[in-house]
């Protein structure tokens, strides 16, 4: 478990399907800045995959416990990963993510070993944009229609920190 001044950031559990249903695939507007699949109803989602899944936390409220997002790694080589994050609507814009963010790219680059730590967001989103450059990460690259999403091609910025600090070293 990791935990910041208000948050802890651990495991999904089974328990954790209603707050992750209201949150996440529930909320359209978080869907707006985060892949998934819309869910009507909680009986739309097997949260067995993501409670199996390593990579996959939940940002709870200290003060609850109850989960009011999600954070992940993926695509994991040998000294990288990519991050991934949302948190649900209702809470925006109080810095809960950044405060997560921060936290959890600590843990990547310090605890699981990974060299770089990298993050994309859909060109535009400036609140990612901004907690990206609060964890200390810097422009990499940007990536013309990389993928269609919610019916429309998307461009995607990506942000980078490796352990020393520096951005990515593949970037000129």
């Amino acid at each position: 478990m990791m935990e910041t001044e208000r948050l802890l950031i651990d495991r999904m559990r089974e328990t954790d399907k209603e707050d992750y249903f209201t949150n996440i695939p529930h909320d359209r507007r978080v869907l707006e800045t985060f892949i998934c699949k819309y869910a009507e109803t909680p009986d739309e989602i097997d949260i067995s995959p993501y409670v199996a899944n390593e990579a996959m936390f939940a940002i709870r409220l200290k003060e609850t416990g109850r989960l009011i997002g999600v954070i992940l790694y993926f695509d994991a080589a040998e000294d990288s990963c990519e991050i991934g994050y949302a948190i649900g609507s209702p809470y925006w814009g109080r810095g809960y993510v950044t405060e997560a963010a921060k936290r959890f790219v600590d843990y990547c680059l310090y605890e699981k070993g990974f060299e770089t730590v990298r993050a994309a967001f859909f060109t535009g989103n400036e609140a990612s944009r901004r907690v990206m450059e609060k964890c200390g990460m810097s422009f990499e690259r940007f990536s013309e229609k990389e993928l269609t999403y919610l019916g429309e091609e998307r461009d995607l910025t990506y942000y980078s920190i490796s352990r020393d600090g520096r951005k990515y070293p593949g970037v000129q």
